[in-house]
């Protein structure tokens, strides 16, 4: 084979072998869903009507195409239940994305200025958690959390209170309970990116003047941006969608998408309303991704703009000499 035949064949499978997993994995699942969400339910195996018949030809598929309809979708506009917990979910998942990035910024800097020799045991302290179930790991919170728990236990001892909090199956519950788990998305992104900033940059601003404050508002953090940017929707996207955390920590009156997609599918065993849950899940969390690369595109125009402009300047001025 010829070294340009196997070159384009190379690029060809870098390039096919992304598409062929989003389509196998995304777009056939998701067309799935959405054709279910499309259908009514039925007491029937599986439970939605209408099912194509691929034996009725070009009738069976008029008739199948005739029998799909919005009624599902219809019931979420007109019901508060969806509503509300759409609203709920993007207000848990905002709230707990700031606390992250509130506790993940300094964690991130601290460990980007932390000695070469000591940063890859911060990166492996930031990483052990996964190495232990998710499931049990909420688990323990609920040991934490409870009156008696270990939170507790420890604030009536210092004299900080004086009765137990009421902090799980509340709103603070799950708060706590998105923020110690989503944690280290936020701080790894951070981390990739500001342990690549050029030190150089940190002391010419010291040495015109700046404080440390003024140097990581005014240097650090905008440089940072994008790894801030990418641990946000790292921990937005799932949170929005988030199921173990408000059942296990919030109680039952806690109200957020996943949950109720969990009891349509499970309880109610209404497939076509939970898939039309799905569908709205999922063009929640796709409007983020989507404005961030449109941001992230118009960053990267602005920095080609000032690349050529300053190659311009220098041109020019050589031209002059």
């Amino acid at each position: 084979m010829r070294p340009t035949v196997a070159r384009t064949l190379g690029r060809g499978l870098v390039r096919g072998l992304p598409l062929l997993w989003l389509a196998l994995f995304f777009l056939v699942p998701f067309a799935v869903t959405l054709k279910i969400s499309f259908s009514s339910p039925a007491t029937a195996q599986p439970p939605y009507l209408p099912v194509l018949d691929w034996q009725g030809g070009l009738e069976g598929w008029r008739e199948f195409l005739e029998a799909l309809d919005f009624q599902n979708y219809q019931m979420i506009a007109s019901d508060a239940l969806y509503r509300d917990a759409a609203l709920s979910s993007l207000a848990y998942a905002g709230l707990a994305t700031a606390i992250l990035v509130l506790l993940g910024t300094p964690t991130a800097y601290a460990m980007a200025r932390a000695p070469a020799r000591l940063q890859p045991t911060l990166v492996a302290l930031v990483i052990v958690p996964f190495w232990t179930s998710f499931l049990i790991r909420v688990y323990a919170w609920i040991a934490i959390l409870k009156p008696e728990g270990l939170l507790n236990a420890a604030l009536l001892k210092l004299g900080l209170v004086s009765a137990p909090l009421a902090i799980l199956d509340t709103p603070y519950g799950v708060l706590i309970g998105l923020a110690y788990a989503y944690l280290p998305f936020m701080v790894l992104p951070l981390y990739a990116v500001m342990s690549r900033l050029d030190p150089a940059l940190r002391e010419a601003a010291a040495d015109l003047g700046a404080g440390r404050a003024r140097v990581f508002l005014t240097v650090t953090l905008p440089l940072a941006l994008p790894g801030l940017a990418a641990g946000a929707l790292l921990c937005f996207i799932p949170m929005v969608g988030e199921f173990i955390i408000p059942d296990l920590l919030g109680g039952p009156d806690t109200l957020m998408l996943g949950r109720v997609l969990w009891s349509e599918f499970f309880s109610n065993r209404d497939w076509p309303l939970a898939s039309a849950v799905a569908v709205l899940l999922l063009v929640l969390v796709v409007g983020p991704v989507v404005l961030f690369r449109e941001a992230e595109l118009r960053r990267e125009e602005a920095a080609e703009g000032m690349g050529k402009g300053a190659t311009g300047k220098g041109v020019g001025t050589g031209g002059g000499r």
